[in-house]
């Protein structure tokens, strides 16, 4: 047990020398005794406009009820949260990326400026959490991270139905496979409501590996957003932080290289989003942590799928939490020998014990594969260099049997122009479509759906590879290898690509590699000049992928 008082840091303000700051706790309505009470920020991505995010307050003010109950006093606290599907296609696009680095950012500073004790992040879309595992990390005070729920699956032809139906139909309407009007209504009726992606996407990836790495409660990313069970599982937060501030412990006894590994294996074994490689990259530089895309080599190599999700297959965090959700499935993972059990989590104990009172996985049931018998014998996801990718690729390689690729480039600069290209059937099968100078220092490394979906129709699916520096995605399936480091903005030799270039990558052997002699060619880019300011702020200080585009002071003392 901590030997310091559970208010170890806001006592520095509520008995501090500067008495004339406890006129706003009295204008709070403070009681005496309040004063020595331990406070804590609850970080909250506040943004109505996105379904993901629909129900932060709530959440915050059930998690800020908890901790009361808990002889707590609790802050929600706004952050900047953007939408990454509405920001599909478009400018807003760039925003992203940058907005995990902008939240991570602010998590600190409130947390930091008002001498909190520890800080509780709330996870509603896919860069919230990954934000504020980055802030615990960077201040290492006690915390945790509460998930917000997932969407429930809408409804189409009497048949269940997600937002990787929309993109998809959207592309099959593009090409003429599917009627305008059918895609419309799919549209229409992919998303009935509140939560975040329902499928292996960046969102539930995330969650699901936050549970893993030891960062969030059991089953807290389970639980659909609009189920009964999310009141009881934020009312449940407070007396975990109180028990977190009573043990002091703190994110960086927690995020070792093992509970990484942890995170990252997990990851694999659903078939999870891209994203979470970047993700973990990130935290793993947050926390001072030796972990690195040559780690994650090995562990996705290693690593079976177990999972059917989609957009691999049809499944959904609502039948993972019907069938006995995310906590059920750690503790399959760990029968299969995949996880290291031993890592300490939030709750105090290890994570054997967090999951051991779990049945088994059920056998009438088609979305986690027996024991022994996985869907696939080694990761979606797998991580290559080569000349091309000095510093590493990330590839996932969801619609082909084969581990091996070889192809033609045919280079685009926008997604536009992909997807305008394959609804005219100018990219053929055997084609390598390459999209360039979209990585962070050039555009805040944008997701590309919309141009993986366009890809993604019948005729191509499987057939073509796709290419780029920005990133993809969880909905995103097919042929991709995304992440590439260097960027062409910086010089990378994805830049000297020409239309015709022979491309070959082999997943196992962990190579991507272009058949041309880069020596002889010009890999100049011109400078990208942002019309943003937060994309030239991160311009200015993100490092590159395999770094986890965390800002360059991050990386100060390595």
């Amino acid at each position: 047990m901590a030997t310091s008082p559970l208010n170890w840091n806001s006592s520095s303000l509520t008995h501090g020398w500067q008495r004339g700051v406890k006129s706003f706790y009295w204008g709070l309505g403070f009681k005496a005794e309040d004063f020595n009470k331990p406070q804590i920020g609850i970080a909250t991505p506040l943004l109505d406009g996105n379904l993901c995010n629909m129900k932060a307050y709530e959440v915050a003010k059930l998690i800020q009820q908890g901790c009361a109950e808990a002889g707590l006093i609790a802050f929600p606290f706004g952050v900047s949260g953007v939408s990454d599907n509405i920001t599909q296609g478009h400018e807003g696009g760039a925003s992203s990326l940058v907005s995990r680095n902008l939240m991570a950012n602010g998590a600190e500073m409130v947390t930091s400026a008002h001498c909190y004790d520890g800080m509780i992040g709330v996870h509603h879309c896919d860069k919230n959490g990954p934000a504020f595992a980055m802030a615990l990390a960077r201040l290492n005070y006690p915390g945790l991270i509460v998930n917000g729920g997932s969407i429930l699956p809408g409804c189409h032809a009497g048949k269940p139905i997600t937002i990787l139906d929309s993109y998809d139909s959207q592309a099959q309407a593009n090409n003429g496979s599917m009627t305008f009007q059918e895609s419309e209504d799919i549209i229409r009726a992919a998303c009935p409501g509140a939560g975040g992606c329902g499928i292996a996407a960046s969102f539930n990836t995330w969650g699901i590996a936050l549970e893993a790495m030891g960062l969030s409660l059991p089953d807290t990313s389970s639980i659909p957003a609009v189920d009964e069970a999310k009141k009881d599982d934020c009312l449940r937060v407070g007396k975990a932080m109180r028990r977190l501030l009573e043990l002091d412990l703190r994110p960086r006894t927690i995020i070792t290289k093992a509970a990484l590994t942890n995170a990252m294996t997990a990851i694999a074994a659903m078939g999870g989003s891209t994203n979470g490689v970047l993700h973990i990259l990130a935290v793993a530089r947050e926390a001072g942590v030796d972990f690195t895309l040559r780690d994650m080599q090995a562990i996705c190599r290693r690593t079976p799928v177990y999972c059917n999700f989609a957009p691999r297959g049809r499944g959904t965090m609502a039948d993972l939490h019907r069938i006995g959700g995310t906590a059920m499935l750690l503790r399959h993972f760990l029968k299969a020998g995949l996880l290291d059990g031993s890592c300490i989590t939030v709750t105090g104990q290890p994570l054997a014990e967090n999951v051991a009172h779990c049945p088994d996985v059920p056998l009438d049931q088609d979305l986690i594969a027996p024991l022994g018998q996985p869907f696939k014998d080694y990761a979606d996801l797998q991580i290559c260099f080569g000349n091309l990718a000095p510093h590493g690729m990330v590839f996932k390689v969801s619609s082909r049997q084969s581990p091996r690729f070889k192809g033609r480039a045919i280079c685009f600069d926008s997604v536009k122009a992909v997807s305008d290209a394959a609804a005219a059937k100018k990219i053929q099968p055997g084609h390598f479509v390459v999209l360039r100078g979209v990585g962070p220092i050039a555009a805040g490394m944008p997701e590309l759906l919309v141009a993986s979906a366009a890809l993604a129709v019948p005729e191509l699916d499987g057939q073509v590879a796709f290419l780029s520096d920005g990133r993809v995605s969880g909905v995103s399936h097919g042929v991709m290898g995304i992440h590439c480091s260097p960027e062409a903005a910086v010089c990378g030799p994805i830049a000297a690509i020409q239309d015709g270039d022979e491309i070959e990558f082999d997943l196992l052997e962990g190579t991507i590699h272009l058949h041309a002699d880069l020596s002889s060619r010009s890999v100049a880019w011109d400078k990208p000049v942002s019309g943003r300011g937060y994309l030239a702020d991160f311009a200015a200080t993100a490092l590159q992928a395999h770094e986890g585009c965390v800002s360059a002071w991050v990386m100060r003392d390595a």
